[in-house]
């Protein structure tokens, strides 16, 4: 313990404190100079309208005078900034209010220790405290009520404690009996009066002289002005105060502490109007939902379609007669050949060639007859278009060679000649009357680039052109590229090749999948960000109802907001109490509008087969990261009006 004489801890020389301009300005504080000594216990009394709420607040620093000089420990109040005051309150002052200001989400030990989050202050140190100063002041089985659980005697002494909790070297007690009745009223001017000769400097503001009896010294003040000042016990010679409660913390755990309170207070807001925060976060959960919907959908409906491309055979080219889709003509050209096939297969960027002729014709078995498309193709087609076979075998070279009357037949001719189920390996149909042996049966293939009820059969194109058709040209030719060669540099190459073998005619076009591939994926990818850019603006809108209710909270709350700043909470954590609710608001209905997207992914499966919902892990941390940007970004205007209030006008706001 340490003990030092007496010192004037306040000094007010020429307070004025005026509201309003030119003939409408009224003085409420006039010239006010006095001195108040540690240690002191000092009473000022008037009646309403004489200006002593109004001295106490700026005897506080919750309050700014016009002009005058006011310092607090030698320090000029006028020279400090917001947070500074915020910081001189927290560490010199303990605030106890007449209506006793307790937050009611708050029970009575988190009341208590509110002051000590402001000042950093660990937090089982400041619980143990808060619990201490309690059962100090008899309330050692009131440490988890809430403040409507408590009688107002109750409550004001939990004020009490509260105002201790960072020592208070002066208690500042405005009314402090105004809202009890006598017997509690009684007990709570003992409980000053104890803290006066424990060597707190008391400044009491009442209207009842009976209680300003308790003070050794009275401050009578009327219209603004003192009009007299009485000391009725000696000047103080000592006022012993202990050290200070606790040591200035570790900036990081500082910081730590400062953000998880606000995290805290920021979690209990949203969950105390459970109904209005969901209504506020609907606009988000849409906006996210839509967006990551969307880009689901893109991605589904690409890696299908690409899927198939895949399935049309991957890195190939097909060489058709005519000069492109639509050529009326392309039936009559007659210019691609086996040789040209074979040509092909002897360049160094060609992995394989393969010639392809087709006829359609009446396909028989027995008493069935039907429709069907029969392709002429090489051995190495059923690779290049990467077709795969799920009954018996492939035909081989040498059945190209010599055009062995053999097919291979898709699984819709199986199923329309073999409809009891029959094994067709080794069976006999007719095509055009000539008979065709089956030597095996493809694996379903993906349609999606063609009807699904096609009837389509393989045989070598020797066979269609020498048994079928008898004619010498072919109607396509099939490549693959070698993987290390570029498709678009290969497609170069060989339509300049064959363009000089055909004597410098260009009379076929080419299919590169590639470029197919490329351009879906190019049309699929702007289609989905045309449709995300959409799904955004719901993201702004709801951004904006954000905002809204951020501003109506800040308005509800703004009696909060002045008993934070009273006991020592600076800007900085007003604004990051408000921008963290608004940014746990849009991450939290973020975070709802992904589940609502897999919601819509899974009854979407369920609805149709066509393609699954792809999600990507990318575009969902984005949505998120976008969610919580609109938080910041809408909540910052609530958030800084939050933090830029009168602590004064926000404590007198109903």
């Amino acid at each position: 313990m340490r003990t030092e004489p007496p010192m004037n801890v306040i000094e007010l020389k020429d307070i004025i404190k005026s509201y309003g301009e030119g003939d409408s300005r009224v003085d409420v504080l006039r010239n006010i100079s006095l001195s108040i000594e540690q240690g002191d216990f000092v009473a000022i009394i008037g009646q309403s309208g004489s200006g002593k709420s109004t001295l106490m607040n700026i005897l506080g620093c919750l309050d700014t005078p016009t002009s005058g000089s006011y310092t607090v420990y030698g320090k000029e109040a006028a020279s400090l900034d917001p947070d500074g005051l915020a910081a001189l309150r927290s560490e010199k002052f303990g605030f106890v209010f007449q209506r006793y200001n307790l937050l009611g989400s708050l029970n009575a030990t988190e009341n208590v220790a509110l002051p000590a989050v402001y000042a950093g202050m660990g937090q089982a140190e400041r619980l143990q405290r808060a619990r201490e100063l309690l059962e100090r002041l008899g309330l050692a089985d009131r440490l988890a009520n809430k403040p409507g659980e408590l009688s107002g005697g109750q409550q004001q002494r939990v004020s009490i404690a509260r105002a201790l909790m960072n020592g208070g070297d002066i208690i500042l007690a405005d009314e402090p009996t105004g809202a009890l009745d006598s017997r509690s009223g009684e007990q709570v001017m003992e409980i000053l009066m104890e803290l006066h000769q424990a060597g707190h400097t008391i400044i009491l503001v009442t209207h009842d002289r009976h209680i300003a009896e308790y003070a050794g010294r009275i401050i009578e003040i009327r219209d603004g002005e003192i009009i007299a000042d009485t000391r009725r016990a000696p000047e103080p010679q000592e006022a012993e105060r202990g050290d200070p409660v606790f040591a200035r913390p570790n900036r990081l755990l500082f910081m730590r502490d400062q953000f998880i309170e606000a995290l805290r207070m920021s979690v209990q807001a949203i969950f105390a109007h459970k109904l209005r925060s969901l209504l506020t976060m609907l606009g988000i959960i849409i906006g996210i939902a839509s967006v990551v919907t969307v880009v689901a959908l893109g991605r589904g409906s690409q890696e299908k379609i690409l899927a198939d491309i895949s399935a049309m055979g991957t890195n190939t080219i097909d060489i058709m007669p005519g000069t492109g889709f639509g050529d009326r003509r392309a039936g009559r050209v007659r210019t691609l050949t086996v040789d040209d096939s074979d040509a092909l297969a002897r360049q160094s960027y060609i992995a394989s060639s393969t010639p392809r002729t087709s006829s359609s014709g009446d396909l028989t078995r027995r008493n069935i007859s039907v429709t069907a498309q029969l392709n002429g193709v090489g051995v190495q087609y059923f690779d290049v278009k990467g077709l795969s076979i799920a009954q018996g075998r492939l035909f081989n070279e040498n059945e190209v060679r010599s055009g062995a009357a053999v097919a291979v037949i898709d699984q819709n001719t199986k199923k329309q000649l073999f409809p009891n189920g029959e094994n067709p390996l080794g069976e006999v149909i007719l095509f055009k009357s000539k008979p065709l042996q089956i030597i095996g049966v493809a694996a379903e293939q993906n349609a999606s680039f063609g009807p699904t009820e096609n009837l389509t059969l393989w045989t070598p194109y020797t066979t269609v052109m020498n048994r079928i058709t008898g004619t010498r040209y072919i109607n396509a030719i099939t490549v693959k590229i070698r993987d290390e060669v570029s498709p678009v540099m290969a497609e170069k190459q060989l339509t300049r090749f064959l363009t000089a073998k055909h004597r410098g005619k260009q009379d076929f076009f080419t299919i590169n999948t590639d470029s197919i591939r490329k351009t879906i994926e190019s049309t699929t990818g702007t289609m989905t960000l045309l449709i995300s850019g959409i799904a955004l603006i719901s993201l702004v809108v709801g951004g904006i109802g954000v905002m809204n209710i951020m501003l109506v909270s800040v308005t509800e709350r703004t009696r909060e907001i002045g008993i934070r700043m009273a006991i020592g909470a600076r800007q900085r954590n007003v604004l990051a109490q408000f921008l963290i609710e608004a940014v746990l608001i849009c991450v939290m209905g973020g975070t709802l509008g992904v589940l609502l997207s897999y919601a819509i992914g899974f009854l979407f499966s369920m609805i149709t087969t066509m393609f699954a919902m792809s999600y990507s892990g990318a575009s969902i941390i984005l949505a998120l990261a976008c969610s919580s940007l609109i938080g910041v970004v809408f909540g910052f205007v609530p958030a800084r009006n939050a933090s830029r209030l009168n602590p004064v006008d926000a404590l007198s706001r109903e």
